[in-house]
């Protein structure tokens, strides 16, 4: 009788441990597996012949031609916070020459700065400004003006009218000055007051902004369209300030008016 509770006893503890391993088995075959799916993931991204397109792929960089998918803002984001790689993309859409930094205070200055004179097929009277600026325009141009222009007028937009991007000065509100440095200050923003359009046709916000005609619903469209790629977008709906043009800005908090 001793004998076979001897037995029984070492059979259970056979099947305990048995079952004490299982989770380990499961777990080591659960490691393996992710393990598989990390480096598969990593040929499918990295492999020079990945069928993933490269709008869809988060470590090829920005091409502003590129289709619009959920990781274009990340893509943005990182192009214009790198001096090298913003440049790099504008280069190949866009006419734009690589300037030296420009210091003029600690609060006045154009840090990576460009000289822009056009992005895709829109002329710009040149303007000097910062890298991300010029690259955000870029997006902007490509993937809601020319959209909007062709759907609602049925021409393309030829220029794009600035009324200046760097300027050392304070900010402006309904109330007067204040004491703290507009973004123009370190040429963060750029101010547009219209567009030319191929058919000769010139928009402007201060003429063409009210009523319900197609000039405005294109105009409101381009806000709209700025809102994507801008940080911060102020137009005439904003206050009396913008009333003659566009505040975008490379930095902000996301308020589109």
């Amino acid at each position: 009788m001793r004998n076979g509770i001897r037995q029984a006893k070492a059979q259970n503890a056979k099947v305990e441990q048995k079952r004490r391993g299982r989770p380990l088995l499961r777990g080591a075959a659960v490691l393996l597996f992710l393990g598989g799916l990390v480096v598969a993931g990593h040929q499918l991204l990295m492999h020079p012949n990945t069928p993933l397109p490269s709008s869809w792929n988060p470590v090829h960089p920005l091409k502003i031609s590129d289709p619009l998918t959920p990781f274009t803002q990340w893509k943005l984001s990182q192009a214009a916070s790198e001096p090298a790689v913003c440049l790099r993309v504008l280069e190949e859409y866009s006419s734009v020459t690589a300037m030296s930094d420009f210091e003029h205070t600690d609060q006045c200055y154009i840090r990576n700065r460009v000289e822009v004179s056009g992005v895709g097929d829109v002329s710009i009277d040149a303007v000097e400004t910062s890298c991300p600026i010029a690259l955000r325009l870029a997006m902007w141009e490509h993937h809601s003006l020319q959209p909007a222009a062709m759907a609602l007028l049925g021409v393309s937009v030829q220029k794009i009218n600035h009324i200046g991007s760097y300027n050392c000065r304070a900010m402006r509100t309904g109330r007067g000055e204040t004491t703290r440095m507009s973004t123009h200050s370190t040429a963060a923003a750029i101010d547009i007051s219209g567009f030319q359009l191929a058919d000769g046709r010139r928009l402007s916000l201060i003429d063409d902004w009210p009523g319900g005609t197609l000039d405005a619903q294109f105009l409101h469209q381009a806000r709209d369209g700025a809102c994507r790629f801008f940080k911060l977008t102020l137009s005439p709906d904003y206050n009396a300030l913008h009333a003659d043009h566009f505040h975008l800005q490379s930095r902000g908090w996301g308020l589109c008016r």
